[in-house]
């Protein structure tokens, strides 16, 4: 055991008291015996951290820190680990006990810290025994360049619990981007996968991504500071994969990556809906105007777009908070 490499559990949460301690929980339970748990409360409003601090001991530590986001959090807590393997886990998320060891035996027997390992991951709302699995095109063994092709391509995405990743490959990305208050693991993973020498897919491996709609993050909304950091994201997206390589397929993926999230700046934020169109242009293609799903499209004639895309944006949240609510509440 004492050879055996430390795994260490890196829990950033704000304003997670409902959660936390399932999460904690989740972590404490994995059967990778040799870890260590680091909970960072960035500055909640709630009992995050009281409850977080019923969980302390040798193998768990607690800091808090005033408010300066999530990735700041990740940052705190990177700094104050020692592992040789880093697994994310974010304070609404739970990791499957064994989830650890699964991809630890898969990269012990590989014996290269260069390698990404990612797993299976489930949506739940309130009970993990009903998470639904999507598998997607990233569940898969993947160089770093199908990686970024499929997940900017396809919109394909990977939640943050879902990764296992090595100290050195860590190091070798940088830290966590504090601009971004959106997709800022969107982005970090990116980088790791570029330091990589590719992505090892553990199906065995499983994570479960709780949907807390407008809570989350991953939520951008109406507001104006989360979009300018997307906007920041995705320009770095495009940095990363044209560093990889300047094709036909790496430009189709940037575009079809472009018209995906063009939604969130159109129609209000017509200065980052020109700067997109730009973007495009310099890519040798152009962008369409975002269309609604046809559950929503009869709102515009009546009473415009930007009231039709609150409606695509905003009712899918509001039906998973009641389902939510609901749920929660039976005996």
């Amino acid at each position: 055991m004492s050879t055996s490499p430390l795994v260490s559990i890196l829990i950033p949460a704000f304003n997670a008291e409902e959660w936390i301690a399932d999460s904690i929980r989740s972590a404490i339970d994995q059967t990778w015996r040799r870890k260590e748990i680091i909970v960072i409360d960035d500055g909640s409003r709630d009992e995050t951290l009281r409850v977080a601090r019923q969980f302390a001991s040798a193998e768990v530590r607690v800091f808090t820190q005033e408010n300066q986001g999530a990735s700041s959090a990740r940052n705190k807590a990177f700094s104050l680990c020692q592992g040789d393997y880093i697994q994310w886990l974010d304070a609404d998320d739970l990791l499957a006990p064994d989830k650890v060891t699964q991809q630890m035996r898969v990269a012990q027997a590989l014996a290269n810290r260069r390698v990404l390992l990612s797993g299976a991951w489930g949506k739940f709302i309130h009970r993990v025994d009903r998470a639904t699995f999507s598998p997607t095109s990233l569940w898969h063994n993947l160089t770093p360049i199908e990686y970024l092709l499929r997940k900017l391509g396809e919109g394909a995405f990977m939640q943050t619990g879902n990764w296992l990743v090595s100290r050195e490959l860590c190091e070798t990305a940088g830290p966590w981007d504090t601009r971004l208050l959106s997709d800022d693991d969107g982005e970090y993973f990116c980088r790791v996968a570029l330091a990589s020498e590719g992505v090892r897919f553990v199906p065995t491996a499983k994570s479960f991504y709780r949907e807390t709609p407008a809570t989350r993050l991953s939520y951008i909304g109406a507001s104006d500071k989360k979009k300018d950091a997307l906007f920041l994201s995705m320009q770095l997206h495009l940095k990363y994969i044209r560093s990889l390589e300047e094709s036909d397929r790496v430009r189709a993926a940037c575009l079809a990556y472009l018209q995906t999230w063009l939604i969130n700046f159109y129609p209000e934020r017509s200065d980052l809906v020109s700067e997109v169109q730009g973007i495009a242009r310099e890519l040798g293609g152009s962008l369409a105007t975002p269309r609604l799903r046809w559950k929503y499209a009869w709102i515009k004639p009546l009473f415009g777009w930007q009231a039709a895309k609150a409606a695509q944006m905003g009712l899918p949240e509001f039906k998973a908070s009641l389902r939510r609510f609901v749920l929660t509440r039976k005996p």
